[in-house]
């Protein structure tokens, strides 16, 4: 029972960290230079299959991609330095356009190497090793230690005397915040087990 409501819960925190942050947060590494995008849009341009990168965009966005990619290929053919120039301006109009596709903003390419934090490299291992218990151990830990914290500040504020009307804000402000935690786990949990995801309902785009 307890190793099913921490897996539980695991969900929980994944629909509420896609909810709550999207693609567009700071972690977000489809538009690192070490990120998915760009490492399959390198191979693209080496192998000249442009089918590599299509799978990142929207079929729509297919005829500008396909275009950029023959420009890409032509110019980068020319010399070092207007490869390395060639190589740049495909992969920005590709992040670019995945990004829209997601309804995000293209903010640029970040550079390789930046602190993604531990889940996302976890999600990666977990995808190219074919194990998800490393993940899930890592979610577990921490809405465990979430709900537990804030569980245990409501605890301690809720025996407050009537006469305090201070003491009593006080288990107010520790309560609302935690229901609020818990009902938003809930209802996020709910609609993506259902697929009411604006993606599972559309059935197209990428998050990242």
């Amino acid at each position: 029972m307890k190793k099913n409501l921490y897996t539980l819960l695991a969900v929980f925190v994944v629909v509420l960290t896609m909810a709550l942050t999207g693609s567009g947060t700071a972690l977000a590494h489809c538009d690192g230079l070490d990120g998915p995008v760009i490492v399959d849009a390198r191979k693209a341009l080496e192998s000249g299959d442009v089918n590599l990168i299509l799978i990142w965009i929207q079929k729509k966005d297919e005829a500008e991609i396909k275009k950029a990619f023959q420009k890409t290929l032509a110019v980068r053919k020319l010399n070092p330095e207007a490869k390395e120039f060639a190589d740049m301006y495909f992969f920005e109009t590709l992040v670019r356009i995945h990004r829209a596709g997601e309804g995000e903003p293209y903010t640029g390419i970040k550079p390789a190497g930046r602190d993604l934090g531990p889940a996302i490299p976890a999600v990666d291992k977990a995808v190219a090793d074919g194990k998800l218990e490393p993940v899930y151990r890592l979610l577990t830990e921490k809405i465990h230690e979430g709900l537990h914290h804030k569980f245990e500040s409501v605890m301690k504020k809720k025996n407050f005397r009537k006469e305090d009307v201070q003491a009593g804000r006080e288990y107010v402000e520790a309560y609302v915040p935690f229901i609020h935690y818990v009902e938003a786990l809930y209802e996020l949990a709910e609609k993506g087990a259902h697929g009411h995801s604006p993606e599972a309902e559309k059935g197209e785009g990428h998050k990242h």
